[in-house]
C-alpha cells in the first residue's frame, strides 16, 4: 500500500535542486535533474554517507563523493560501487511533489535480499552480506534462510566438496541460539554464510550429476571407495528423494565410507557429523547439496593409511582386538604410530571404555604440543605442524562416538584412527604438559569463549571456524563425559589452544621449502 508525503514545491526545490527529508528512520534524498525528478536514500548503501553532499554529474548519475559509488537515478543500477541504492516513486500534483515511502511487500524485499546477497558473495564483500541478512530478517524473513540460499547456489562450486563452511555452520547457529544481542544473533548467521562465499570465491560450478540410481547401501560405499562420483551420487540422488525417513540409512552408510580409512585427517568423519547436523538445523531442503559435497570429499579423500607412516593400520585392524592390559590415558601419549596402534589393540574394557581413554590421551597429547614448532622456519614440510593438528584429534573423536554409537561396528576402526592421531604427533611434544590451563568452572569458561567468538577478529574463516568447532566437540564431550579426568584435561586442552596464538602466515618457512624443493628438483 501507498504511503504518500508532501515534499514541498518546484520552487521549494529549485533553491539547491536538492532537499534531505524524513519519513521515520527513514532519511530521503529529493532532486532534480532539469526536468526530472528523484527520490533516494540519502544514505549511501556503502557505508552511510549522506548523498546530499554528492555529486550529480551527466545522465541523472549521482556520485557519493567518499569513495566515489556511482549511481543511475533513472534505472537504479548501481555504476560503481555493490549494494543498490533505494529508489521511492515521485510524482507531481497541483504543482506539489509528493514521495511514496511505503516499503515494498515483504516477500519482494526477501528475494531482493538474497538476490544481492549471492552479488555480495562473488566479490567477498563481508560487510555487504551483513547488510543482506539483515535486511532479509528485517523483511520477516527466516532468519536461517540466507544460509539455506548460500548452501544451495554454492555446493557445487566445491570443486573438491564439503568443506569446514558447511561443517562449521551448525555451530554457528548453536551460537546463534546462544546469543544475547541482536547483533550477536546476526554476527552468528553471516560468518557462515562469509565462510562459503570464501571457500567458493571465483570457483566455477562443477555439477554433480542428476542421474538417479536405486539406492543400495552396498553400492553407494562400493562406489565412494572405488573414487567414482558420479555412481555414489546417483545412488544418493534416489536416496535423497524419498525423503528424510531414508537419513538414518544414508548417514549410515557415509560414516561406513568415511571409517574405510584413516583418511583426509579426520576431516571424513567430522563432515559426516556436522553435515547431518546441519541438515538437522536447516531442514532436509539443504540435503541433497549438503550430501552431495559430502559424498564428492570423500571421494577425494586422501587415504593416509596408504603412507608409510601409517602402514600398520591395517594390520593392526585385522588383529583387533589383542588381550587386554591394565592403561591409563598417559600410557598412549608419545607413543610411534605403530606403538600406539598395539597399545590400543590391548587396551581394557568396552569400545566406550577405550575411547574415553583414547580422547583423554588426545587432551593430555594437546596439553604437550610445543608451540615453538608451528613459528620454525627452516624445517622441512613433514614439520609444519600446528595447533590444527592436535585439536582435529579432538574433533575427529568427538564425531567418531556419536558415528560408532550409531553402527558399533566401527569401533576397531575408529578407535585405532584416534591412536593413530596420537603417535602422528609424538615428535611435537615437549617433555612435560604445561599444566598452567587448568579450568575449574566449566560452565563459566564455555559462557566466556563462546562469547569471544562473536567478535573474533581473525579474517580468512578457516580459523575461526576450527575455534568453533573444536571448544562445541569439547562442550559435548564435556557433558557426555561427566565430571572427572577426562573432562579435566579435555578443558585444559582446549583453554591452552584458544589462549594462546596461532601464526596465520608462514612467510619464511615457504620460502625456505620452496628453495629445498627447488634446489633437489636439479
Amino acid at each position: 500500500m501507498a504511503k504518500w508525503i508532501d515534499a514541498g514545491t518546484r520552487a521549494e526545490l529549485k533553491v539547491r535542486g536538492r532537499r534531505v527529508l524524513k519519513a521515520g528512520a527513514k532519511q530521503i534524498l529529493l532532486i532534480a535533474d532539469g526536468d526530472a525528478l528523484f527520490a533516494c536514500n540519502n544514505r549511501c548503501p556503502h557505508e552511510g554517507y549522506p548523498l546530499s553532499e554528492g555529486t550529480l554529474g551527466p545522465a541523472c548519475t549521482l556520485t557519493c563523493n567518499w569513495h566515489n559509488w556511482k549511481f543511475d537515478l533513472a534505472s537504479g543500477e548501481t555504476l560503481i560501487g555493490g549494494d543498490r541504492l533505494r529508489r521511492y516513486p515521485v510524482e507531481e500534483r497541483d504543482g506539489r511533489i509528493f514521495i511514496d515511502v511505503a516499503d515494498a511487500p515483504a516477500v519482494e524485499r526477501q528475494v531482493r535480499a538474497l538476490e544481492n546477497l549471492i552479488d555480495a558473495a562473488e566479490d567477498n564483500d563481508y560487510e555487504r552480506m551483513a547488510r543482506e541478512v539483515a535486511r532479509f530478517i528485517k523483511a520477516e524473513g527466516d532468519p536461517f534462510e540466507p544460509l539455506r540460499h548460500m548452501v544451495k547456489a554454492r555446493a557445487a562450486r566445491f570443486e573438491f566438496g564439503m568443506t569446514h563452511a558447511f561443517a562449521a555452520a551448525p555451530d554457528w547457529l548453536t551460537l546463534y541460539e546462544k546469543a544475547k544481542t541482536e547483533e550477536q544473533r546476526l554476527t552468528a548467521l553471516v560468518e557462515p554464510v562469509a565462510h562459503i562465499a570464501w571457500d567458493t570465491l571465483r570457483e566455477r560450478d562443477y555439477p554433480y550429476t542428476n542421474e538417479a540410481k536405486l539406492w543400495d547401501t552396498d553400492a553407494f560405499v562400493a562406489a565412494i571407495e572405488a573414487e567414482d562420483e558420479e555412481a555414489a551420487i546417483a545412488r544418493l540422488n534416489d536416496a535423497v528423494a524419498h525423503g528424510p525417513q531414508l537419513a538414518p540409512a544414508i548417514k549410515a552408510a557415509f560414516a561406513r565410507a568415511a571409517l574405510a580409512h584413516y583418511q583426509d585427517f579426520g576431516h571424513s568423519a567430522i563432515y559426516v557429523r556436522k553435515g547431518f547436523e546441519l541438515i538437522a538445523k536447516l531442514g532436509w531442503t539443504v540435503a541433497s547439496p549438503v550430501l552431495r559435497a559430502l559424498a564428492r570429499s570423500i571421494v577425494y579423500a586422501t587415504r593416509e593409511d596408504r603412507i608409510p607412516e601409517f602402514r600398520n593400520y591395517r594390520k593392526a585392524l585385522a588383529r583387533w582386538p589383542a588381550p587386554a592390559q591394565p592403561a591409563v590415558a598417559a600410557d598412549l601419549v608419545g607413543l610411534s604410530v605403530s606403538k600406539a596402534l598395539d597399545r590400543t589393540l590391548a587396551l581394557p574394557g568396552d569400545d566406550e571404555a577405550k575411547y574415553k581413554l583414547l580422547l583423554e590421551a588426545s587432551a593430555l597429547a594437546m596439553s604437550r604440543y610445543d608451540m615453538s614448532v608451528g613459528v620454525q622456519t627452516d624445517k622441512p614440510v613433514s614439520h609444519n605442524i600446528g595447533w590444527l593438528d592436535f585439536t582435529h584429534g579432538l574433533t575427529f573423536g568427538h564425531a567418531a562416538r556419536e558415528l560408532c554409537t550409531e553402527n558399533p561396528s566401527l569401533w576397531p576402526q575408529a578407535l585405532l584412527q584416534m591412536a593413530c592421531f596420537l603417535g602422528r604427533n609424538t615428535p611435537f611434544l615437549m617433555d612435560e604438559a604445561d599444566t598452567a590451563w587448568s579450568v575449574a568452572d566449566a560452565r563459566s569458561f564455555f559462557a566466556r569463549e563462546e562469547a569471544r567468538f562473536y567478535d573474533h577478529g581473525i579474517r580468512e574463516p578457516i580459523y575461526p571456524c576450527h575455534r568453533v568447532k573444536t571448544l562445541s566437540a569439547v562442550a559435548d564431550e564435556v557433558e557426555w563425559a561427566g565430571e572427572g579426568a577426562l573432562t579435566d584435561a579435555l578443558l585444559a586442552a582446549v583453554n591452552r589452544f584458544l589462549n594462546n596464538p596461532i601464526k596465520y602466515h608462514h612467510a619464511l618457512r615457504a620460502a625456505h621449502q620452496a628453495l629445498s624443493f627447488v634446489e633437489a628438483e636439479g
